[in-house]
Formats: structure tokens, sequence, C-alpha cells
């Protein structure tokens, strides 16, 4: 590092249980670090975070601060209980910020802090934990799963703030896409063991890779058990990890099929009704439904059919009407207008934020198979220590207490629990909160496999885009967005329906294989086009040429995607343009023609969609 570090632990080491927890670590942060901090659930990040925050002791280690730096923790679960309001918890203690400061951010993160913090949602509480935090203008910034909790529009805030911030940061997060956007270098928490590599986020999983591929070519001097007794969660992970990148194609192929079915813009409620294999695999049918609270309308003339196997998206700012459209796509609420129709054999399972089943004096065991040795899965009899397994738990912690696992291990516990019900529908509501990232994959693994119908609400960009096929956007004002899509496509086409430059909204570009996307409001726009005649929706018969480019060019703009990507990761090197500014103008250049060359293939590959589907 070019500067002297802030803060620095050296031969760091702690004991938790009569084992070591950690020992022997070395860690330096300098004054402008991004960093992510990486690790599996109960690795001990949040208790490396405290150490770091000085609130807790550690058996070994000496620890060195610059003089006058201010260390500020925000905390995954903060104690509101003494506090009357969300402000006096904000106010608190002797290196409290200044009132005006809290109340200027809080403003932008739209928090009154007078409310009680005892009825405030976990929402609110972030907020407040939030403008508590940042108001304090700290030298180092801990943010442990800063983004639970938190709406799309307080996500961006957040990281719009984080990237004009002049200290240093240390993030734990589940949340991939905010960790891409913002570090720069990755401390890696791994089995007792800290590593460090001056890379963000976005090379992570490649470095985590390259270690464990260095690591099974040492173990292959060991004898055969020792070998899968260390290795077994390593392999697994990487070998989930590819096995996924072969879902995510054959998740793009479903949202082009999704897309195909819902048609353009108006006209999905005539193509669904008109298709008889549609209607006999319907499983949820809503058809112009309203709901209204008092004068405010939540949900506007909203309709859809979502068939066997569909993977549902919910996404919106808090309070635009998530859990309202949830419940009524599950019978849960009856709308004022219009109907939903359930199919007579739905099973639905939910999963929920509150986890409500994990009571602390229970053991694992007792929460998944009753006290006993074997658990239902789906139908099949699997012993609980090998159903443990796959959910990336040691088999050891089967007569584990709940209150001694961390906050992760309890939400891939209840993950693992639900998951084994038989059932043909699964709601899952911010199933990510608190996971880490190797959970995350597995959840992608298991939602990819499940042969029924999965409903999402989820702020998690990333995880959006790896799992579903259709995502419904809320604004608030009643209109429900229906994009074939995850989040990225549902992104997009707000920003061409916000700013169209005069040109009419085109189809999304299809990511790595994806055919192609479509969007359809609930309640159609007072401008939109009418409908074309029959004439016009003629497909047009490509040239050879043409036909040629349709098909080639969503790979070559997929290997474009990662050009850019690594040239990018290359230029957020902070040192770059004084160690080398040739090789920076070299980059830059060379940058700004691949986003060139992607703009050109894009805009010939759209042309070419429009007249393949008339």
């Amino acid at each position: 590092m070019a500067d002297a570090p802030i803060l620095s632990w050296e031969g760091l080491g702690l004991q938790q249980g009569g084992r070591w927890l950690f020992r022997e670590l070395d860690l330096h942060i300098g004054p402008r670090d991004r960093l992510a901090l990486i690790g599996r659930n109960g690795a001990g990040k949040t208790t490396l975070f405290r150490l770091i925050a000085d609130l807790i002791e550690a058996d070994t280690g000496k620890r060195s601060v610059q003089p006058g730096t201010r260390i500020v923790l925000l905390e995954q679960e903060p104690d509101f209980t003494p506090f009357a309001t969300l402000m006096d918890f904000a106010l608190a203690g002797k290196d409290a910020p200044q009132r005006h400061e809290v109340e200027a951010i809080a403003g932008q993160l739209g928090i009154e802090l007078d409310r009680p913090a005892a009825t405030a949602s976990g929402g609110e509480r972030r907020r407040a934990a939030l403008a508590r935090g940042l108001a304090m203008a700290p030298d180092l910034l801990l943010l442990d799963e800063p983004t639970n909790h938190l709406d799309l529009a307080a996500i961006d805030w957040l990281e719009s703030w984080l990237g004009r911030y002049k200290g240093a940061f240390v993030v734990i997060s589940h949340d991939r896409t905010f960790l891409k956007r913002l570090t720069r270098s990755t401390l890696w928490l791994d089995r007792g063991t800290l590593r460090r590599k001056d890379v963000g986020f976005g090379g992570y999983e490649a470095w985590e890779e390259q270690v464990y591929a260095e690591e099974a070519r040492a173990a292959e001097k060991l004898d055969a058990k020792l070998k899968i007794e260390a290795h077994w969660l390593e392999r697994g992970v990487t070998a989930r990890r590819k096995r996924n990148m072969g879902r995510l194609e054959a998740l793009h192929r479903m949202r082009a099929q999704r897309a195909a079915m819902i048609g353009k813009a108006g006209t999905s409620k005539l193509a669904l009704a008109t298709d008889d294999e549609a209607r006999t695999k319907s499983v949820i049918v809503a058809e112009n439904v309203t709901k209204r609270y008092g004068e405010r309308t939540v949900i506007r003339n909203f309709s859809l059919r979502i068939q066997r196997g569909d993977r549902i998206g919910v996404v919106g700012a808090n309070g635009a009407g998530k859990t309202t459209l949830l419940k009524l796509l599950t019978g849960e609420l009856a709308p004022d207008e219009g109907t939903v129709t359930l199919a007579k054999t739905l099973n639905g399972v939910m999963i929920d934020q509150q986890r409500s089943v994990l009571a602390p004096e229970k053991k694992v065991r007792d929460v998944l198979a009753e006290g006993g040795d074997w658990i239902d899965v789906r139908g099949h009899r699997k012993h609980v220590q090998a159903y443990l397994k796959d959910f990336l738990f040691d088999p050891s912690l089967v007569d584990a207490p709940i209150g001694s696992l961390s906050g992760g291990e309890r939400s891939r516990l209840l993950l693992a629990r639900e998951f084994a019900r038989k059932s043909n529908l699964l709601v899952l509501d911010e199933p990510t909160n608190d996971l880490d990232l190797e959970t995350l994959d597995l959840l992608q693994e298991v939602i990819a496999d499940y042969e029924g119908t999965v409903l999402i609400v989820s702020h998690d960009r990333d995880f959006l885009d790896r799992t579903v096929t259709i995502t419904l956007g809320l604004d608030g004002s009643g209109t429900v967005d229906i994009v074939a899509g995850g989040y990225e496509d549902w992104e997009a086409k707000r920003k061409k329906r916000a700013n169209p430059a005069g040109k009419t909204a085109k189809s999304p570009l299809p990511r790595a294989a994806e055919a192609g996307g479509g969007i359809v409001q609930s309640q159609p726009a007072p401008d939109a086009p009418a409908p074309k005649s029959a004439a016009a929706k003629t497909r047009v018969k490509l040239s050879y040429k043409d036909q040629r480019d349709y098909e080639l060019l969503p790979a070559r703009i997929h290997e474009l995607d990662g050009e850019i990507a690594t040239g990018e990761q290359a230029l957020a090197d902070p040192d770059l343009y004084s160690r080398n500014p040739e090789r920076f103008a070299r980059l830059t250049e060379q940058l700004d023609a691949l986003r060139a060359e992607k703009e050109a293939a894009e805009e010939r590959w759209l042309e070419l969609a429009e007249l393949v589907e008339g």
C-alpha cells in the first residue's frame, strides 16, 4: 500500500468455545481502502469487525491505530431496546454525531427519526443506523450487511454516498452487485486464516478457485480419507458454481420463451387467453386486479397468468406494494376489483424474514427432523447429517443449539427445513438476508431444480438476475411492470421509458444466449401506440447475412461484456495512472473502442430483432 495504514492487527488470535476461531492473522487497512470481507457464515467476519472496532478483546496480537482515527461499526443487528425513538438511538453515546448531520442524512434516506424504535420496521431501523453511522464522519467505516432491509432506492443512495466517501471502508455483504461496484480489494477469511488480494470483488471468484485448485493439488499427497474430509466443501462450492453457469443458460432460454408468450405492451392478456397449452399449465391467474387502501390505489388493473415452473421476482421501493401483490397472488388477500384464481392443487411453502420457527434452545436435529435421525425430503427418506452436508453444514452440528449458530447459519437452516417439505409453490420473502455468497450459490441451484413455481421478493439485484424468469416491478403508482427477465431487464426498460430520446422503446438486449425480452404494463400508458394491423405484424424473412448477424451477435456482445469488465477491473486500480500512465491511456482507448463496438452490435441486433418480431 502506498500510504501508511490507519489500522493494523499483527498476530491476531481469538478463541471461541475452547477452539481457535482464528490465530496469527495480520491485517492492515489504508486510509483510502475499499475492502470486501468475504467468508462463510460462522467464519468470524462479524467478530473480526468487533475486534477492529475495539469492542471485544483478542487473546493474542497487537492492535495499532493512527492517533485521531475515528472508527464506526454499522452492526448487522444494532440494539434498539433502550431507546424510545429512532432519534434517541441515533444521538446516543459519548461520540454521538451532531443532530443536524443526522437529520440531513435521514432526510436523504427518507426516514423520520421521531417514530418509536419498538415498532419500527427492519428497513426503518437500518436507515436510522446508517444515518447515525454516516453522520459521525468516520475515517474507517465497517459495514456489516448494510443493504439488508433496504429498498433499491436506498441501496442506490448508499452506493453513491460511498462512491464519494473520502475515508476507508470494509464491507461484509451478500449483495454481489453492491460489492462489484464499490470494492477495490478483498479480504478472505477462510478456515481461520485471512488472505488479502488487491482486486475488487469482481475478481474474487477467480482468485478463490485458483486457491482451491492449488490446495487440491497439494492434497493429492494426502491419503484419500483426509483429502475428502478437508476438501468436500470446497470442491462442492466450485463444482456448484460451474453447474450454475449451465443453469444460467437454461434460465435465459426460459426467459426467451416467456417473453414470446407475454408479447408486446398491452397484448399479454389476449396472447395468454388464447393459448390452450398455457391455460392447462396455469397455477395462478390474475385478471384486472385492483387493490386500494383508502384513497390510495396500490395495485391497478393487473393481469398475469403464472405457469407451473415460473420464477417470479417482485421488486420496488419499500411501501410500493410488494407485500400486497404477493398476498393477492397467493390468495391471502382479496382484490377490490378483478379476480385471482389459484389452481386447486396448489400447495405453498412460505419462507419469511422473521425466522420465527428457530427457537434458540432447540437443536438443529429438532428443527430438521423433529429430534430424529431421518428427514423426509420431498417424499424421499434421508439421514439428517447427510442432508446437512447438502446445505453446507458440518454434519457434527446436528446437536448444536440454534442459539449457537450465526444469523446466516440460521437462515440457511430454515431454507433446508422448508425445502424438504413437499410443495409446488415456494414463496421467498427477502431470502438472501444474512446468507453468505456460497449459500446464495446453493440457493440458486435449489431454486433452479425446484419443480414448482417460485415467488421471490428481493432487493438483491444479482440474485434476481440469476434466478427469475419474470420480474414484476412496482413504482408505487399502482402500475406493475411485467418484464421477461431479471432486475437488469426491468431497470433497462425503466430507463428507456424515462428517456426515450424521441425513439420508440425497444426490446431489451439478451444476455448470454438469451433470445429476447418483453415488458407489459398492467395499465398501458395513455400515449401507447395503437395495435399494429395484421399486415404490419407479418414477419420479415431475413437475408443470409442478416440471419447470421441475428444469431451470432448475442454471443459477440457477451464476449464484449467480458472484455469490458476485464478492462474496467484493471482501470479500477487507483495507482495505475501514477504507476504506468501509458498503460492507463492504452486501456482507456481500448475500453472506448470496445464500448463503441458493443453499442453498434446492440443497435444492429435490435434492428434485426424488430424485423424478426414484426
